[in-house]
Parts: C-alpha cells; sequence; structure tokens
C-alpha cells in the first residue's frame, strides 16, 4: 500500500516534537502529579526511542485522550509532513513489546498494563482504508479519537488533531499551522498570568513552534493594541533574545574573519615589497661588482654597457646609469 505522501517542506525546518511533548503535558496538566512524562525514553542501550513515555499512577484522567491510558503508555507523534501506515502502527507495536521484554523482572509489566498511542494532525485515510480492509474493529468515542479494538496484542489509540474539539484540546490545536488569531490571542493572554515555571516553559515550546507556524497571525497581533503587543513580546522574548544574539555573534565573526584577510592581505604585501626591495638592491650591488671587474680587465664604456644589457637584462639607458 502506498504511503500517504507528506506535505511539502517548510523553508525553515521546523522542529515539532519538542511542542508536542510539551502540548501532550498542558492537555494532561489537572493530572500532572499524577502522571510520569519521559520524552524519548531509551528501549535499551542501542537508541531505540519512543517519543514519549507516560506513566500513569492509580488515578482516573479527565481528558479525553488520557481516558484510554493504562499504567505505562507509549506515545507516538507524527507532525503534518510525516505519514501515518500500517507500518507505523507495527512498529509501535514493537516499542510496546520491548518495553514489557525489558521490565526489571520477569512480567514485572503486564500485557494489559500497556498503551499505545498515535497522534498525527490530519486523518491518515490509507491507514483507516487498511484497517477496514482487514476487519480491525475500530470506534470513535470522541471527536479525533479513535480506539483499534481488535487484532493489536496492545490497546492502540489514534488521535486525529484537526478533528479534536477545540474547547477540550486547545493545547494540540496550536501544533497546527492554521490556528486563528482569536485562538492566538487566549494563549497569550493565559501565559502572562501563569506563575509556574514549569509550565511556562511548556507554553512557550507550544508557542514557538505555533508562531513559526503561523506567522501571519502573529504579524497581525503584533500590528493590534499596545497590551497585546507586549504579551506577545513577553513571551517571544527568549526566541528574540536568542535571534538578537546569534545576529550579534555573527557580525562579530565576520568582523574577525574580515580584519583577519586584511591583516594577512596587508601582511602579505608588505612581505612582498620588502622581498622586491631587498631583491633590487642585491642586483643593484651585482652589478655594480661586475662594472668593477669588467673595467679591471680594461674594457670600455660601450662593452660594459652591452654586457650589462645582455647578463641583466637591462634598457641602455639603465646600463648607462651604472656607468656614470
Amino acid at each position: 500500500m502506498a504511503k500517504e505522501k507528506p506535505k511539502a517542506e517548510n523553508k525553515q525546518k521546523l522542529q515539532w516534537h519538542p511542542a508536542f511533548a510539551a502540548a501532550l503535558e498542558m492537555e494532561l496538566l489537572e493530572n500532572k502529579d499524577d502522571l510520569e512524562f519521559e520524552r524519548e525514553h531509551n528501549l535499551n542501550r542501542k537508541p531505540l526511542l519512543i517519543d514519549c513515555l507516560i506513566i500513569k499512577k492509580n488515578v482516573v484522567i479527565k481528558n479525553e485522550i488520557g481516558k484510554f491510558f493504562r499504567k505505562y503508555n507509549i506515545i507516538e507523534y507524527k507532525s503534518a509532513r510525516d505519514s501515518l501506515s500500517i507500518d507505523d502502527v507495527a512498529k509501535t507495536q514493537g516499542y510496546a513489546h520491548l518495553y514489557k521484554a525489558y521490565g526489571e523482572s520477569i512480567n514485572a509489566i503486564g500485557f494489559d498494563e500497556v498503551s499505545v498511542t498515535l497522534i498525527r494532525e490530519s486523518k491518515p485515510v490509507g491507514l483507516f482504508k487498511y484497517l477496514d480492509e482487514n476487519s480491525y474493529i475500530v470506534s470513535n468515542p470522541y471527536k479525533g479519537i479513535y480506539y483499534i479494538e481488535s487484532g493489536l496484542k496492545f490497546p492502540t489509540q489514534i488521535i486525529v488533531g484537526k478533528e479534536l474539539t477545540h474547547e477540550n484540546h486547545e493545547w494540540f490545536n496550536l501544533l497546527s499551522d492554521k490556528v486563528t488569531k482569536q485562538e492566538m490571542a487566549r494563549v497569550i493572554e493565559y501565559s502572562r498570568k501563569v506563575r509556574n515555571k514549569n509550565e511556562k516553559e511548556l507554553i512557550d515550546a507550544i508557542f514557538e513552534l505555533s508562531a513559526l507556524s503561523n506567522k501571519n497571525v502573529v504579524e497581525e497581533l503584533k500590528m493590534g493594541d499596545e497590551d497585546m503587543c507586549q504579551a506577545l513580546m513577553e513571551i517571544m522574548k527568549p526566541e528574540i533574545e536568542e535571534a538578537v544574539n546569534k545576529a550579534v555573534n555573527t557580525a562579530v565573526l565576520q568582523e574577525r574573519k574580515e580584519t583577519t584577510e586584511r591583516v594577512e592581505r596587508e601582511t602579505t604585501e608588505r612581505v612582498k615589497r620588502e622581498a622586491e626591495k631587498k631583491l633590487k638592491e642585491t642586483t643593484e650591488r651585482a652589478i655594480q661588482v661586475a662594472v668593477e671587474m669588467l673595467r679591471s680587465l680594461n674594457l670600455g664604456n660601450t662593452e660594459i654597457k652591452e654586457a650589462l644589457q645582455k647578463n641583466y637584462k637591462l634598457s641602455e639607458e639603465e646600463a648607462l646609469s651604472y656607468l656614470k
């Protein structure tokens, strides 16, 4: 089965996974004390990474995405540019098998304690077609959330970002490139009120990705009222400072490079001039010695002049200057 074609790459490569992980934590913020998040969990000593592992304590989660969770929950995120096929489902099932197998003791992690969640912005039509044609049972308990209820060893849910209700899943909605001005403004206002350092960092990570994906909306907000513009600048302060520092460092490096090249060029020219001067002085001394030797042989000026022209490639005028 052919994989769905990913969308065209943005000119600036966006780092989707940090923002996704932040959005997932914000989605489940109400149960932050009951969940343990491990980003890019290492399955083994070799680099085989899960996008996110969530370990749930003995608690009932209200969030629609978290209702599906077991004790150990493997999360795989696909950005708007990534495909999601039956092979990706198989891969995450493999992750679940490996995670179970690498428990601290035999059967320390039960099959019924592990779940798999696959998240993608748009619905993977090809995957759902495959599931339907191969008699998998798929239910749709909530808008944008699908459970694969048969055919897989580990319970699996598929989250379609575009179909989630904005009211209940505002943070995932911000990972889209179609965020409205009102939605962006709400996040900015919310961020201004947050005092918890960890929560603030999560929001900033989401906002950074969302701002890059929705530049037109950000520009509109900048042109709006002064308070909103100030709030926007506060959120974007780390990115602005980073951009300024980068620009300054680039300018410093460029100036340093130009200075080095100028010094090298001036040094080369000076050395060349000094070498040419020394060569000229040496040649003049050699010609003067030659003139004295030729005169000691009782040669006349005409013979000496001709000898100098021949041996030192001098013009007649230059040769005569040595005979004065």
